[in-house]
């Protein structure tokens, strides 16, 4: 970025005040065109900085959090203008969410306590993209997964999957190493640490570190003592210790890289084909959530299949005819 002469306002570990401190110094800049991971930016400019809402034309938004925030604000007709849901496209959140999220996770949590997985318990706490994911890569290194969930369609996807759902209070008592992938807050919470077993390994790779109440673990410990980088160990006034991983912030990013090129390259793909989708239509486009038009979509997807060397098949025209018509029959 230094070399483009694009300012950056960020650092690795920064806390609460300093990731405010930067949105606003982007803020500063005047943007026409946002592209949020999360809303927190939208947020801003909605609430503390509304002049600088004159010069945005549209925006785009990366996560399945910020899509739900950003749906949230055009219900109640606050939002002040368009953005592309880049998370729901299918190029997105089949590979980026899955495959990314579900590798880089794993990574993190064994560069962070180097934990033998083969024979744990490893309970994954929501089975969207993210979640399944996690839950396969999890299963892949031998662990036994337990899945936790509140959408009843979810949950049987995740046993007809062939994992283990259960309530969280009953996957605490069991489980070894935990990770929230939700998007919500306080999915691990007082009534859940109390039920951990000693040693127990709880981290998160979905939001911020709001889906481990923190705050109830400080209260329930005696003390705490950092035993390896990324890993704070708690000692409740029980005599139980509970490890967090990454002060319960991205674990994938906190103590490993984050997703592979590989898999980003579709979503940064759709990102920038949604960013010039909006620059040419924003003048005709409502105050509301647009998910990326399936032809950008397929497009990236045809781009990746390229970039591999992979060819797939076309539609003769009798197929073409036979799939838009309805007399022809069986």
């Amino acid at each position: 970025m230094r070399d483009c002469n694009i300012p950056v306002f960020a650092i690795k570990g920064e806390d609460n005040d300093s990731y405010y401190s930067h949105i606003m110094a982007a803020v500063d800049h005047k943007p026409q065109i946002t592209m949020d991971d999360g809303a927190d930016l939208v947020s801003v400019l909605h609430t503390k900085r509304t002049a600088e809402l004159a010069n945005v034309i549209g925006g785009t938004e990366e996560t399945t959090t910020g899509v739900i925030r950003l749906r949230a604000m055009a219900k109640e007709g606050v939002l002040r203008y368009p953005i592309v849901a880049v998370n729901d496209a299918d190029t997105k959140h089949l590979f980026d969410n899955r495959y990314g999220t579900g590798q880089s996770t794993i990574d993190g949590i064994i560069r962070a306590t180097n934990f033998l997985l083969a024979g744990s318990k490893f309970v994954v706490a929501g089975y969207g993209w993210c979640g399944r994911g996690l839950a396969s890569r999890a299963r892949g290194t031998g662990a036994e997964v337990i899945v936790t969930e509140i959408d009843p369609t979810k949950a049987l996807e995740a046993v007809m999957d062939g994992f283990r759902v259960m309530s969280m209070e009953e996957a605490a008592k069991l489980g070894d190493v935990f990770c929230t992938v939700t998007g919500n807050k306080n999915v691990l919470a007082k009534q859940h640490f109390e039920l951990m077993k000693d040693g127990a390994i709880i981290s998160n790779s979905g939001h911020f570190n709001v889906e481990i109440d923190i705050p109830s673990l400080e209260k329930l410990s005696s003390s705490k003592r950092t035993t390896r980088t990324f890993v704070e160990e708690y000692s409740l006034k029980d005599g139980r210790r509970i490890n967090l991983l990454g002060e319960g912030r991205l674990i994938n990013l906190a103590a490993a890289e984050g997703h592979p090129a590989s898999v980003m390259d579709m979503s940064f793909a759709d990102q920038a084909l949604s960013l010039e989708y909006m620059v040419k239509n924003y003048a005709s486009l409502e105050k509301k959530v647009y998910t990326v038009p399936a032809e950008l979509d397929k497009r990236v997807a045809k781009l990746k299949l390229e970039s591999l060397g992979i060819k797939i098949d076309r539609l003769t025209s009798e197929q073409e005819e036979y799939l838009a018509s309805w007399n022809e029959g069986t």
